[in-house]
């Protein structure tokens, strides 16, 4: 039967257990690894950065319910990768990283980016370990990939130290094991399930918000059933949306600040009472809400607040059993009711002052009209990736989702640096599961600058993404060139320049020309429209458009701020 190495044994194991993306930068002693993986049939993305690599496979995990992996190097390598491991970790997306490791004789003599990585990444993890032989790979890897699925999503680590990857053993010694199950569903209590219908029924303004927690879980049919049929009003988190799509007419996203505000009974589902929903306290909520909350996650259930009906589920089968509970009882919340006439009104006020922002076309343009216009033109099934600071959290009011999983931005932890690595995941997903659908990437000009030679990855895997960069010259804000010149041309720059500020009018798209590309640089709506629409025709290769803003344009004021603290 002959030997086989640790390198094909790995490679194997992960190909048994279904992974099919492999993303990272190769170098000792993972070279022979990676083209195991790729003989293995496994596919391999070379990236230019740890942290891109480690952002893509998790966005991969994340829209295919299969952890990708991460492959990089000891040391800096899995140093670099950390902070895609802390991320996935918190958003709840499965991810397997793995990194080779300096040989277990050199250990504790200084051996080559010698590193104690078991250990430094158990906190960005639910699973890290190192097999202690070639023969038990492939139980560690089929309990790599049962645990970043099973219970809410997270990170495995393996270590794989030189010595290990590269011996050779007997392949009759080399026991394969079994593929991980599929997560079993979690079902509902059914009083729990009787208590909830009972709350909502009795709700005098009841609300539904929708977390990416249901889009994981594939549960679109069962929620928009329900919405449909219920007529409950529905909010969702940012990559929550399109689960009911954004141009759902139980949809009250434009009066977001009166429905958190004022509801009585909130039911949700796969969303966290965390920062993004301001805790689940006031003055963003009512002081005694009565919270139904749908978690597959024990541990989160009456997290900030007491929950009413904590349900420890999944969402796809609670919303069915849900609806089937409603249908029973022959309930559906009146469209005539006071709490819809209020939400109907306070949209229509909202939508008329984001309108008059969006129709000004006043060059240099603000961030409403370029996402108005930009919404326009795209496919409405594109995925849209975001990042930035206002460009990110306009843009999630601005541009819409009707479909699920069609959105990834910063997320629960906040990450700047995800968004092209996020592109690159769903290009690639697109190419394997859609191949007429595209990917709308929208950076802030800081944004990309976290990870712009990805665009070179784009390249290499003729990969047609659309970078849209909205260019304000800074992070929040920046200054114009007259004002940038009169500072740096006083003094130290060092000392005068603000922290948020970044050089002015930089042409990103000129970026393009190093791989033959296309660039646009637009400062006026007709060639915005223009570019947008000529970008989406070009199906081999990744576009950049370059679109100048006024450096202090802002959002439409808030009644409360992203991060508003709670009064209790």
């Amino acid at each position: 039967m002959g030997e086989v190495d640790g390198s094909k044994i790995l490679a194997e194991s992960l190909k048994s257990q279904g992974v099919e993306y492999v993303f990272g930068i190769v170098g000792i002693p993972i070279i022979e690894l990676g083209m195991a993986i790729q003989q293995a049939g496994i596919k391999y993305i070379g990236m230019r950065n740890e942290q891109s690599a480690c952002y893509a496979a998790q966005a991969i995990g994340y829209l295919t319910r299969k952890p990708a992996v991460c492959l990089v190097v000891p040391g800096p390598g899995l140093l670099h990768c950390t902070g895609g491991m802390a991320n996935a970790q918190i958003n709840g997306w499965p991810l397997l990283v793995i990194s080779g490791a300096c040989p277990e004789d050199h250990e504790g003599i200084g051996g080559f980016q010698e590193c104690s990585q078991v250990e430094l990444s158990r906190p960005y993890c639910k699973y890290s370990a190192r097999p202690p032989n070639a023969y038990l790979i492939p139980q560690h890897v089929e309990k790599a990939v049962r645990l970043a699925t099973y219970g809410r999503p997270g990170v495995s680590y393996l270590d794989f130290p030189a010595n290990l990857l590269n011996i050779q053993v007997p392949v009759s010694k080399v026991h394969a094991y079994h593929v991980c199950p599929t997560p079993p569903l979690v079902w509902p209590d059914e009083a729990a399930i009787t208590a909830s219908v009972k709350a909502i029924m009795s709700a005098k303004k009841p609300l539904v918000i929708v977390g990416k927690g249901a889009a994981y879980c594939r549960s679109e049919k069962q929620v928009r059933q329900l919405i449909e049929q219920t007529n409950l009003p529905v909010l969702s988190t940012p990559m929550g949306k399109g689960v009911v799509s954004d141009n759902s007419i139980q949809n009250v996203a434009s009066a977001r600040t009166l429905a958190l505000q004022e509801a009585d009974v909130i039911l949700l589902l796969g969303a966290r009472l965390n920062w993004i929903l301001h805790f689940g306290r006031p003055p963003r909520f009512k002081k005694d809400v009565f919270i139904i909350q749908v978690d597959i996650c024990p541990e989160e259930l009456h997290n900030s607040v007491l929950a009413g009906v904590p349900i420890q589920a999944d969402v796809s089968v609670t919303a069915g059993r849900l609806l089937e509970t409603f249908v029973k009882n022959n309930w559906r919340f009146k469209e005539c009711n006071e709490w819809w006439t209020q939400l109907r009104k306070k949209s229509e006020q909202n939508l008329k002052a984001v309108s008059i922002m969006s129709s000004d076309v006043s060059v240099p343009l603000n961030y409403y009209t370029v996402f108005h216009h930009i919404q326009q033109v795209i496919p409405q099934d594109c995925i849209v990736v975001s990042e930035g600071a206002n460009t990110m959290d306009i843009g999630r009011t601005m541009l819409l989702n009707i479909l699920p999983r069609h959105r990834l931005d910063a997320g629960t932890f906040g990450t700047m640096g995800v968004g092209l690595g996020f592109a690159i995941a769903a290009a690639l997903w697109c190419q394997d599961f859609s191949p007429k659908k595209r990917v709308l990437c929208v950076e802030g000009d800081s944004a990309f600058g976290f990870s712009g030679m990805e665009v070179e990855t784009m390249f290499r895997y003729k990969l047609p993404v659309v970078i849209i960069i909205v260019n304000n010259n800074g992070i929040y804000s920046g200054l114009d060139k007259e004002v940038w010149n009169e500072l740096i041309n006083s003094g130290d720059a060092t000392k005068l320049v603000p922290p948020t500020s970044l050089t002015p009018s930089i042409h990103y798209e000129k970026i393009m020309s190093l791989f033959g590309g296309k660039g646009f640089f637009v400062t006026t709506v007709p060639d915005l429209k223009d570019a947008v629409k000529e970008a989406f025709k070009i199906v081999d290769q990744p576009t950049v458009i370059n679109v100048m803003i006024n450096t202090s344009a802002d959002r439409k004021p808030q009644t409360f701020n992203w991060l508003t603290e709670s009064k209790l």
